[in-house]
């Protein structure tokens, strides 16, 4: 099973939200992605948060997390930290993109921590895809003519190799200082991203193509 955590960005769209979750999908929402989870008429298995940004009557009939707002994480990390100790490794993060720029960065580093801890996470809106790679190789397929963004994260520079992209690289290093990594198209209906060292961020443009 994977594990759904729904956060509150504003510019969260509960129709997608409504698209993106499974059935068999285990549901938290953290603090006001509860409002976008009742507009997307999904029932949430958990709700954590210190509430700050959600105030109204919480109507759901399910585990309610309440958290000091004099804490030391973010609702959507302690959302994580409860979804590991109940045996989930697979996490999709939703209405974490967008508004702001301060908590978006938080949500990207999420991903960075769901890895350290042995998972792997992906941030979805309907405009976007992003994941955290880490040494390894990695296979896309279906994103013939989008377009893709990778940046070094956490690290200096982050070793790469491209197949089936507009622009392939051979083991190159993209610096953290300098954004190389911006706005490749993959050109194949099966791509493939091989980390050698470092660690990086993958954005996907899921409207634009330019093929």
């Amino acid at each position: 099973m994977r594990c759904v955590i729904i956060s509150g960005s504003p510019e969260t769209n509960p129709d997608f939200i409504k698209q993106a979750v499974k059935s068999d999908d285990y549901v938290i929402c953290a603090d006001r992605g509860y409002e976008f989870a009742k507009l997307a008429g999904i029932e949430p298995n958990l709700i954590v948060g210190d509430f700050d940004s959600y105030k109204e009557k919480i109507s759901a009939n399910c585990e309610i997390v309440k958290l000091n707002p004099q804490k030391d994480d973010t609702d959507t990390i302690h959302s994580i930290d409860l979804a590991f100790e109940k045996g989930f490794t697979e996490f999709l993060l939703l209405g974490a993109l967008g508004g702001r720029t301060d908590h978006t960065f938080a949500n990207l580093s999420a991903l960075y921590y769901i890895a350290e801890k042995g998972g792997r996470g992906v941030l979805l809106s309907e405009n976007e895809r992003v994941e955290f790679l880490e040494k390894g190789e990695y296979c896309f397929g279906g994103y013939y003519g989008k377009t893709f963004s990778l940046f070094p994260f956490g690290c200096e520079s982050v070793c790469v190799s491209y197949k089936g992209a507009q622009y392939p690289l051979d083991r190159y290093s993209l610096k953290s200082s300098v954004p190389l990594g911006i706005s490749n198209v993959f050109i194949s209906e099966k791509s493939e991203i091989k980390i050698y060292d470092g660690n990086a961020i993958l954005i996907i443009n899921l409207k634009e193509e330019y093929i």
